[in-house]
């Protein structure tokens, strides 16, 4: 398993140190149980720990050489690559009938939607889907940014996963990444009311690489799939404008969101 081999190497290059856990722990600015937890491959480092680490337990490449097998742990075969070309992206965007996208999850939102997961998750496998979702949010803060666009349905922002309080902690957040990030995200909301729109074959994830490639990827029951041929690819990027026109525009939708988490 490849979290032991990070932690065996977290445990030789703190001793060629000479420093206790305790001590690599406030070199690294973590805890000294959260440094455990890593060594005894218990939880799974983040990328920027391992990044750290690697520079403050002068590990030379050793620790940073390992990020991609610890991708290919936190992430689904057939979702992997998808977080490795988000991370360098120039246009992101989703249309999302279910849930609300990853990039703008909080954390209690995200926890919640673990917790409800069938078959259930061990905690240990909660606190690790959690802490990769809240790692790909960084994308929305690197410099450049990419461009990020979602067409979210109004149903979704009034799911009570998790209970009311943590509903309106996740709309306040919505607000807060709209508020911060204003020239390079846009939220829509489409309406219930809608008695039809383009969307109805169900969600979807658009991205368009650093490279200038166009691509989609699709979650379902029977499996996920990551379309990359240009007629297929070229037909949903016209199908998400024509949600986009469809939906409400910016302005709208936030004052929609704003209401929603004063109702609650």
């Amino acid at each position: 398993m490849g979290r032991r081999l990070v932690g065996e190497l977290l445990r030789i290059h703190r001793g060629r140190r000479g420093l206790t856990q305790k001590e690599a722990g406030e070199l690294l600015l973590v805890s000294e149980g959260c440094l455990g937890s890593y060594e005894r491959a218990e939880r799974i480092p983040p990328i920027q720990f391992l990044k750290d680490a690697d520079n403050g337990l002068d590990a030379r490449g050793a620790l940073v050489a390992c990020i991609e097998m610890m991708e290919e742990e936190k992430y689904a075969p057939t979702f992997v690559n998808w977080v490795r070309l988000e991370r360098h992206a120039r246009v992101i965007s989703a249309y999302e009938n279910m849930l609300i996208p990853g990039l703008l999850q909080s954390r209690d939102h995200a926890q919640a939607l673990y917790e409800a997961r069938r078959p259930a998750f061990t905690e240990e496998e909660i606190e690790g889907h959690v802490t990769a979702r809240l790692e790909r949010q960084s994308v929305l803060t690197r410099n450049p940014p990419p461009y990020v666009g979602y067409v979210i349905e109004e149903s979704v922002l009034e799911r009570h996963l998790g209970g009311a309080e943590v509903l309106k902690g996740q709309l306040l957040h919505i607000l807060e990444c709209i508020r911060t990030m204003r020239q390079h995200l846009t939220v829509q909301v489409m309406p219930t009311k809608r008695h039809t729109h383009a969307g109805l074959n169900g969600p979807m994830q658009l991205m368009g690489t650093e490279e200038g490639r166009n691509l989609v990827y699709v979650e379902a029951h029977g499996g996920d799939k990551l379309i990359h041929k240009p007629e297929q690819v070229t037909d949903l990027f016209e199908i998400f404008g024509i949600l986009r026109a469809q939906a409400l525009n910016p302005w709208e939708s936030e004052e929609l969101i704003k209401q929603k988490a004063g109702e609650l």
